[in-house]
């Protein structure tokens, strides 16, 4: 069971309490992207395993009126198994959400699975015309690249800070830096692109940036978040835009949480002892 203060970050432990929080925050006009927790399989049945549950959501969202999409890892759908596992589960989650008219994202996770996460992506999305999206990091060096690359590709874009810990000879190290290219990324992808981008971040000065650069351009954008992070502000930003809560659910939830908790070393203390009785 999961205890209270982690159930502000997790959706629950079943597909059917995540349908829940679907509809509770529905009812608040925010979306739902949600997430079954898992990464780094080496066991090729268990990334299967996650990837027929993916495929199983996604039915189970078809016949409902829920406003909600799935993203997934690729390193829990097989990527650290093989290349070519990650792409014949990832194919099938993206074949099941196209039978029922449903939106897949990818995640990006560490450096090392930037290349084939990235390729993956492209031609899929390009067989199919659309349908799917891919997270980019703004403090990889080689993000404006990546950026540019899929200006032209049927797909959305979600740009986020980035979370891993990366070596300084490929990724900017400083906050101020990351913010810098963050806001540069954005200003690209508001003129350059025709829509689709999705700008994760709980920066209000970043938000401020998208807002002010779509009365600009006039290009659709959304706002995504994490469940659990300014849920005010999603809630009054809801209102005049389109915002999807990232949603993570499944019986892994204590890693998770245990890392939302970290990025608060004020709380993280107290979060960890509630959590463990003590």
């Amino acid at each position: 069971m999961i205890p209270p203060i982690a159930r502000r970050f997790v959706a629950g432990e079943s597909a059917a309490a995540a349908l829940d929080h679907v509809r509770r925050c529905n009812d608040r006009e925010i979306k739902v992207i949600l997430n079954l927790l898992g990464e780094h399989y080496t066991d090729p049945v268990a990334a299967d395993e996650d990837a027929r549950e993916y495929a199983t959501l996604l039915e189970d969202l078809a016949g409902t009126d829920l406003d909600a999409c799935v993203s997934v890892k690729p390193s829990q759908i097989g990527l650290d198994v093989s290349e070519a596992r990650f792409r014949d589960n990832l194919r099938t989650i993206v074949d099941r959400a196209e039978e029922h008219d449903q939106f897949v994202w990818i995640d990006m996770e560490d450096h090392t699975t930037t290349d084939p996460t990235l390729d993956a992506f492209e031609e899929i999305v390009s067989e199919r015309g659309g349908g799917m999206g891919l997270c980019l990091q703004a403090n990889l060096k080689r993000t404006r690249d990546d950026v540019e690359r899929l200006t032209d590709v049927p797909g959305k874009v979600r740009l986020v800070k980035g979370a891993y810990d990366e070596p300084a000879t490929i990724a900017y190290r400083s906050k101020e830096r990351v913010d810098e290219v963050y806001g540069e990324l954005l200003d690209y992808m508001f003129e350059q692109y025709d829509g689709g981008i999705a700008v994760g971040s709980h920066d209000p000065v970043m938000i401020d940036r998208a807002r002010e650069l779509h009365d600009a351009y006039g290009t659709s954008f959304e706002i995504q978040m994490l469940m659990g992070v300014r849920e005010d502000a999603q809630e009054e930003l809801a209102r005049e835009y389109e915002v999807w809560q990232y949603a993570p659910y499944g019986s892994r939830w204590f890693a998770y949480f245990s890392r939302r908790a970290m990025e608060s070393r004020k709380n993280a203390l107290f979060a960890l002892r509630a959590v463990l009785g003590r």
